[in-house]
């Protein structure tokens, strides 16, 4: 008598080969979403932030002639946060105000600069990108096919023009690009 597997039992090993692949696709999917959305959510942030420091203090933080941290030198308050020295005060001003969490005694941006779920950094920046001048967000080493989703959800899907722009012509080389977001 031979001794093998029958055509259902191999058929049914496939299947759960199978639904475990598409189990765990579907998770990285799901986990892929969740990391766009706190890019965004984390962009809405430190916007409001901006602004609830604006409004308190009169002037963008790090821009301010009158600092809220020690340490940091006046801006002059001009509305833009242009300089290295207003770029890094900017968020050591936020996190000394209570606005954003961190410790306003590191003193570099690789430092004091929230994360992304990328592993880069959000920083403050100003200048003219694409179509675009004035003060935005740079959040560096994003995945350009992330950076194209994002500009077509929140923007228009072109890489530099509009609110949301990438370093690059998308689909980008290399796969990790910088992104500037105009959102004050």
């Amino acid at each position: 008598m031979r001794k093998g597997f029958t055509l259902v039992e191999l058929s049914i090993v496939l299947v759960i080969i199978g639904l475990l692949i598409g189990g765990v696709l579907k998770g990285k999917a799901m986990i892929d979403s969740t990391k766009q959305k706190r890019v965004k959510a984390d962009v809405d942030g430190i916007v409001a932030a901006v602004y609830a420091y604006q409004d308190r203090f009169g002037a963008l933080p790090g821009d301010n002639p009158s600092p809220v941290t020690a340490g940091c030198a006046a801006g002059n308050g001009n509305g833009l946060i242009e300089t290295a020295a207003e770029q890094i005060c900017a968020w050591r001003d936020l996190i000394t105000a209570g606005f954003v969490a961190g410790n306003p005694a590191l003193t570099t941006e690789a430092t004091v600069s929230k994360r992304s779920p990328y592993g880069g950094i959000y920083a403050f920046r100003n200048g003219t990108v694409g179509d675009r001048n004035g003060n935005y967000i740079l959040i560096n080493n994003i995945p350009s096919n992330v950076a194209q989703t994002m500009d077509f959800k929140y923007d228009d899907d072109v890489w530099n023009t509009g609110d949301v722009q990438g370093s690059v012509t998308y689909p980008a080389v290399p796969a990790s690009i910088d992104v500037s977001w105009f959102a004050f």
